[in-house]
C-alpha cells in the first residue's frame, strides 16, 4: 500500500499526481468507473490481466486517497460497488489530454521511434 507522504514532501504537482495514480493499474481503474459504479468481479473483467491481489490493493489505495467510493450493501450475497468521488471524476478529467495524446501518437511516432534503430 502507497504511504501517505506529507504535502510538503512534493516537489511539483505532478509528483504529487503520480503519488495518487502510480502503477499501471490505478489509472484504468480510474477509466473503467468513469461511466457508472462497478461491482469487484465487473472491473476484474473488464481490466483483463489485473490480479485480484493488486486490484483489492489499488481499491483500497484509491479509497484512502478520496478518488474512489466503496458502498458495501446489507444483502446476502454481499454486494460491494465502487465509483468515482467528484475528487475522482475530476482526476479523470486531468488525464483525459493524456489519453488523447496517446491515441494520437502511439500508433504513430511513438511505435516507429521504438522499433527505429537506434
Amino acid at each position: 500500500m502507497a504511504v501517505a507522504r506529507r504535502p510538503g514532501a512534493y516537489e511539483c504537482g505532478i509528483d504529487a499526481a503520480m503519488d495518487v495514480i502510480g502503477g499501471k493499474w490505478k489509472v484504468l481503474i480510474l477509466w473503467a468507473l468513469n461511466e457508472r459504479a462497478c461491482r469487484f468481479g465487473e472491473l476484474r473483467r473488464l481490466l483483463p490481466g489485473v490480479t485480484e491481489k493488486v486490484l483489492a490493493s489499488h481499491l483500497r489505495e484509491l479509497e484512502v486517497d478520496g478518488i474512489v467510493h466503496r458502498e458495501a450493501y446489507d444483502e446476502v450475497p454481499p454486494h460491494v460497488e465502487y465509483s468515482l468521488t467528484s475528487l475522482g471524476f475530476s482526476l479523470n478529467e486531468a488525464l483525459a489530454p493524456l489519453g488523447a495524446w496517446g491515441r494520437e501518437h502511439i500508433l504513430g511516432n511513438v511505435e516507429d521511434a521504438r522499433h527505429a534503430p537506434h
